[in-house]
């Protein structure tokens, strides 16, 4: 079944290039693609797609704050941002208000796919620079707890590489077991925590001081 795409790029150009990127993929169906986001509620409602591919740097309204109107009436849509920094405050902003993680615009013909397939899985791509700037961020307010999610011990150190930006290629490599094993691990993380996301994942377990 194909995953449904709706590109939001001011840049004529590169929403160009990046709905044919979609088009021409087996994977991915475009659904729409609009330069500016003032109706992107009624847009995604009316859509319905499974992930979102959203400008930071938008006219108008910009990317971050249509990230918190989406998130408003829908928790379950992917949203990759699209930048051209790698690491920026904007970026952060856009992940704290609901992003299941960014895309640097230099790397979107080699990585645009790849990154719709890991937020598809409950990835979240984004760099160990940004991944350690979420967790700054929450554990400003952090309160102490002593593991009232019984986490065992290979899931608390799942959580941590989670914590540091590595994929689920990368954690399997580092502990000799299959990403199916991983898989596993995470979705068992996921459920004793309340989360649904890699990145809610790392910023309750933050901010709860469990890594």
């Amino acid at each position: 079944m194909q995953i449904g795409i709706i590109v939001y790029e001011d840049n004529n150009n590169l929403r160009e290039s990046l709905c044919n990127l979609i088009t021409f993929s087996k994977d991915l169906l475009l659904l729409g693609n609009f330069s500016r986001t003032e109706l992107v509620e009624q847009q995604v409602t009316e859509l319905k797609p499974d992930v979102i591919l959203m400008d930071i740097d938008m006219p108008g309204m910009n990317g971050i704050e249509a990230v918190k109107k989406v998130r408003h009436f829908d928790q379950q849509v992917q949203i990759i941002m699209l930048t051209v920094f790698e690491d920026n405050q904007h970026v952060l902003d856009a992940i704290c208000a609901g992003a299941s993680g960014y895309l640097l615009k230099k790397y979107i013909s080699d990585h645009l796919v790849e990154a719709i397939q890991q937020v598809m899985q409950g990835e979240a791509p984004m760099s160990p620079g940004i991944a350690r700037m979420v967790i700054q961020c929450m554990q400003k307010n952090a309160r102490p707890a002593i593991n009232p999610y019984n986490l065992t011990p290979k899931e608390k150190q799942v959580l941590t590489h989670l914590s540091k930006g590595n994929s689920y290629k990368l954690i399997a490599a580092n502990f000799n077991i299959s990403i199916d094993t991983v898989r596993s691990h995470i979705k068992s993380i996921y459920l004793k925590l309340k989360v649904h996301n890699q990145v809610e994942a790392v910023s309750k377990a933050s901010q709860e001081k469990l890594l």
